[in-house]
């Protein structure tokens, strides 16, 4: 979540994306998201250039024109004019800016899956990403070690996806590797399939079961909890059998958890005493 200050700083840029968007196909966003996750690499590369663009004793419009005058000619005007919106807010710090400009990439990779009718395959493929990579502790590690570079962690992410996954989805899973936002790997992949579905303007929630929900009961959770939060929920389920049973729920800060072993582990402790 970003703080007031940053999300103030932020809303410019992202009104102007989706006025963007709402115009553009699908090849002119990609276009524009790929064009200003560039910039965030830059700024990722340039500590004093991050810096000067966060500077809150710089106006604004002197510091639009300072990235305007390095970005014109490199990029397509559209990227500019964004990534001039962005600079020129108010950002807390430079790690700020650096994370709202990552995020409004995000966001124009995420628009162009969604003109393309592929935001949901997109969120789908990234949470069986993050299974199939949670599930295989030899390449968890591979890919979140921060001791190797991420040029290579990236060519591994490339070599698993490419071909077998969208090309929104390959982009978002590299970024996870970059560390999205200053997170870690794993972090990073929860929280882009988290925009994906508030994208969908659906919640997610992470259940995990000890054997596999029926049609039926998915339907039924998904219901229930579409109720509760007001909105629409994707399920994302993994199946650990060492639950015991029952079922644990998280929905953002939210968690239900409902586990024999939770239950056993709270008798043992009320025995203990």
């Amino acid at each position: 979540m970003m703080e007031g200050t940053n999300r103030e700083a932020y809303g410019a840029a992202a009104d102007k994306l989706a006025e963007f968007s709402a115009s553009a196909d699908v090849a002119g966003i990609s276009k524009v998201a790929e064009e200003i996750l560039a910039v965030a690499g830059l700024l990722r590369r340039e500590p004093r250039l991050r810096r000067a663009l966060a500077d809150p004793g710089r106006p604004g419009a002197e510091r639009s024109e300072l990235i305007s005058s390095i970005l014109t000619g490199k990029v397509g005007a559209e990227t500019v004019g964004l990534v001039a919106a962005l600079v020129s807010g108010r950002w807390s710090g430079p790690g700020a800016l650096l994370d709202g400009t990552e995020r409004l990439g995000v966001d124009a990779l995420l628009a162009a899956a969604d003109r393309g009718g592929e935001l949901a395959d997109v969120e789908d493929e990234l949470f069986r990403f993050s299974q199939i990579v949670s599930g295989d502790p030899r390449l968890a590690g591979a890919l979140g070690d921060s001791t190797t570079p991420v040029a290579s962690r990236t060519e591994l992410v490339t070599d698993l996806l490419k071909g077998k996954a969208k090309a929104t989805t390959l982009s978002l899973a590299q970024l996870a590797v970059a560390g999205f936002g200053g997170r870690g790997f794993d972090s990073s992949l929860n929280r882009l399939v988290e925009l994906a579905a508030a994208k969908r303007d659906r919640s997610v929630a992470h259940v995990t079961t000890a054997v596999p929900l029926t049609d039926a009961e998915e339907e039924r959770l998904a219901a229930r909890l579409a109720e509760l939060y007001g909105r629409g929920v994707s399920l994302k389920v993994d199946v650990d059998p060492r639950i015991i049973g029952g079922m644990r729920v998280q929905v953002g800060a939210d968690l239900y958890d409902g586990t024999v072993s939770r239950r056993l582990a709270e008798a043992k402790t009320a025995l203990g005493k």
